[in-house]
């Protein structure tokens, strides 16, 4: 029988990590330094807090179950919110963002990252097959990621055992961390192009990239730049790395001689 605990860690997707390995291995993905400013998604029990407090400059640590939030034992150097994470609002000044999020908000906090300005690298603890399937793990590369690409770097630091966690979830998780570029791979002013490309090619229309681009492109120019970049014509659009989508559209969008 579910005591009031049970029910609420299973509405608000509650899954704490115990293992002290492990949550080292978060911290030491994440890197804050003295002087950085982190905000933690989901707090908890406090667990990853202390250790990210001990390491970084200031912690703000946000926790949506109010049960956890007034109890919350922290140093000096971290403040508490008792705040659904995804209604703060972003600081100005540069930050990191460090969480063992809610698998169900996985999409939503992830964007919530994108979306900020000062945002320099988060590293968050996902279910693997997320954190696989954003970061190229199983060959195939997703739209997310290719349109972000130009901005930030995504890559899975490590892969988590479910009996890291408590209560013990059905699947193992991933590190997930995305670094915000400190020069973007595409010029602030051709991202909206780049932006279109990206849509563009994943449209589905044709069956593949190649077809695809050719509804946009002369077909001899985007034979040319498929050959330049590796690519056959039949390439799935999911098989195509960032790098390579980076030079397609360079090669497309240069002006014609």
């Amino acid at each position: 029988m579910h005591n009031e605990r049970d029910r609420s860690r299973r509405v608000l997707s509650q899954t704490f990590l115990h293992d002290p390995d492990e949550l080292d291995r978060v911290v030491r993905a994440a890197d804050p330094g003295r002087g950085d400013l982190v905000l933690e998604v989901g707090a908890g029990d406090g667990r990853l807090t202390r250790r990210l407090a001990k390491v970084a400059g200031r912690v703000v640590a946000y926790e949506v179950d109010p049960a956890l939030a007034t109890t919350l034992a922290v140093p000096e150097n971290v403040a508490v919110r008792h705040q659904d994470f995804l209604t703060a609002r972003a600081p100005r000044e540069p930050f990191a963002v460090v969480g063992n999020i809610p698998y169900a908000l996985t999409a939503p906090i992830v964007q919530w990252c994108l979306r900020a300005p000062a945002l320099t690298a988060a590293t968050l603890v996902t279910q693997l097959e997320y954190a696989r399937k954003r970061t190229g793990d199983y060959g195939r590369w997703s739209r997310l990621t290719v349109s972000t690409w130009p901005e930030f770097h995504w890559g899975l630091s490590g892969r988590i055992p479910r009996r890291a966690f408590r209560p013990v979830p059905r699947v193992d998780s991933g590190i997930l961390r995305l670094e915000r570029r400190p020069v973007p791979l595409v010029p602030a002013g051709r991202m909206a192009a780049y932006q279109s490309f990206v849509d563009l090619g994943f449209g589905g229309v044709g069956g593949s990239l190649h077809a695809s681009l050719r509804r946009r492109y002369p077909a001899r120019r985007v034979d040319g730049a498929f050959r330049a970049a590796r690519l056959e014509a039949s390439t799935v659009v999911g098989h195509v790395w960032p790098e390579q989508w980076l030079l397609l559209f360079r090669l497309l969008q240069a002006p014609r001689p």
